[in-house]
Formats: structure tokens, C-alpha cells, sequence
């Protein structure tokens, strides 16, 4: 039995291809990670995989997401509610806590939605990519490196072995990214 709830394609509306948007960072489009609807066929799709408890599937969001994102208890617990009313998912009690089941209904939603379910993920492993690429972290490192280059540099000037110095740690630096 195909259901739509309301959050599958909507003709009307305009979805803009996944990028930059008006100043936002790719992951964050209309202020959101996701568009109306894209959490509930994001867990579907995580709960179709195997069986899980609210928590995993949070965590599994985030490393779908590469870190770029962490839903709240508070939109998954409610999304997850919402799934098993609908009949999409059910629910199993496990010492306090409910281990989540996809349903021949669940199913059957996401293979009808297959496409746009695809291009969620799609997003996801985007905002991951994006995501590692502007690590703070990473940022951090490279600021230093520019630091310490910049006041060797403008200081006194550098003899061969300072020079040579230098050169070996760059080198090696550039060769343990590579190796990364």
C-alpha cells in the first residue's frame, strides 16, 4: 500500500541543487541541514539497513554527515513516533529503551522514493566531504604553519642549514598529508 504523509515529492516546490546558497555552507541550506521531510527517509533508510535504538541512529546520522551534523533527541525521538504511528516502523521494548524495525509499509516508501531518498544521502556524503575539507582543526594547523613560516621569513635573513631546515620539515609535511 503506497502512503505519501505529505513528505515524499512535491511538485510545487522548488528544490535547489545541493551548494552554496546565499552565503550558507552547503549543509546548512534555508538555515537546515535537511529540507522538510528528508530526516524521516533518512532514518527509514538507516532503520531498512538493520534494526536500531534512537541513540545509534543519531550517531548514525552524524557519520553519514561526516560530523557536519547531529540531530537532536528532540527532532529524531519525535520523527521516530511519528514513523511508527504511520506504519512505517515499528517498535521493540530492550531494557528501557526501543530497538526500531522497518516495516513492508517502510519499505515500500522508500523504494517508491527512491530517487530523492538517494539524493539525501547524496547531500550527506557532500556535507561529509565538505565537512573534513574545512576542519577546524585542519584550519588551525595550516594558520599556524602560515604563522611560523611568515616570522622565520620576515625576520633575519635565513643561512643554508635554517634554509635546508626549513625545506625537510615542509617536505615532510607535505609528504605525511599525501600518506593521510
Amino acid at each position: 500500500m503506497h502512503r505519501h504523509f505529505g513528505w515524499g515529492h512535491h511538485p510545487h516546490r522548488h528544490r535547489r541543487p545541493f551548494g552554496l546558497h546565499g552565503g550558507h555552507s552547503p549543509w546548512r541550506r534555508h538555515g537546515r541541514f535537511f529540507d522538510h521531510g528528508d530526516l524521516r527517509f533518512v532514518l527509514l533508510k538507516l532503520i531498512a539497513q538493520h534494526p536500531r535504538h534512537g541513540y545509534e541512529l543519531i550517531k548514525a546520522v552524524e557519520e553519514q554527515a561526516g560530523g557536519a551534523y547531529s540531530p537532536s533527541p528532540g527532532v529524531v525521538y519525535p520523527t521516530l513516533t511519528l514513523l511508527e504511528e504511520t506504519g512505517l516502523v515499528t517498535s521493540e521494548a530492550q531494557g528501557g529503551k526501543k530497538l526500531y524495525s522497518i516495516t513492508p509499509d517502510g519499505e515500500a516508501q522508500l523504494a517508491a522514493n527512491e530517487g530523492q531518498v538517494a539524493g539525501i544521502f547524496e547531500r550527506m556524503a557532500q556535507a561529509a566531504a565538505m565537512s573534513a575539507m574545512f576542519s577546524p582543526q585542519i584550519l588551525r594547523a595550516r594558520e599556524n604553519l602560515k604563522t611560523a613560516l611568515k616570522l622565520k621569513l620576515t625576520g633575519s635573513a635565513l643561512n643554508k642549514d635554517q634554509i635546508a631546515t626549513i625545506c625537510d620539515a615542509l617536505d615532510a609535511a607535505a609528504a605525511a598529508v599525501e600518506r593521510a
